[in-house]
């Protein structure tokens, strides 16, 4: 039975992943958004905490701002659709009550690129 609360886990998870990327790529249209990927959901056993894990993906044809700028603006898009996530998530979902929402930036593909280029560096030198 254990493994099922485990496995219902890893299911809302996937299920809050797909709604929310839905809602910032489809729904909300808010610009600062553009680009943003949500990486994962983290969910705790009792279903009342989402960790969703985030990045910005660089977007086409357009020069890119100071990305620490671009990372406060999405910050403060995420924080104020935050509801509407919620409202989005009680229609979409069949549960009793929908998780706190915790965005989290994703730090790990910057850490790879970083790597990567230092990589570069050595084979060079």
């Amino acid at each position: 039975m254990a493994g099922e609360g485990k496995y219902r886990s890893f299911r809302v998870a996937a299920d809050i992943r797909h709604q929310l990327a839905h809602l910032v790529t489809h729904d909300l249209g808010d610009p600062r958004l553009a680009g943003l990927v949500i990486v994962s959901v983290s969910l705790t056993a009792d279903l009342k905490l989402a960790r969703i894990f985030w990045r910005l993906a660089p977007i086409a044809g357009i020069a890119e701002p100071n990305a620490g700028e671009r990372r406060k603006d999405a910050e403060k898009a995420l924080a104020r659709a935050a509801g509407r996530f919620k409202s989005a998530l009680v229609e979409s979902l069949n549960l009793r009550f929908v998780p706190e929402l915790r965005f989290k930036y994703d730090e790990g593909q910057e850490a790879r690129d970083h790597i990567d280029e230092l990589l570069e560096e050595v084979k060079r030198g």
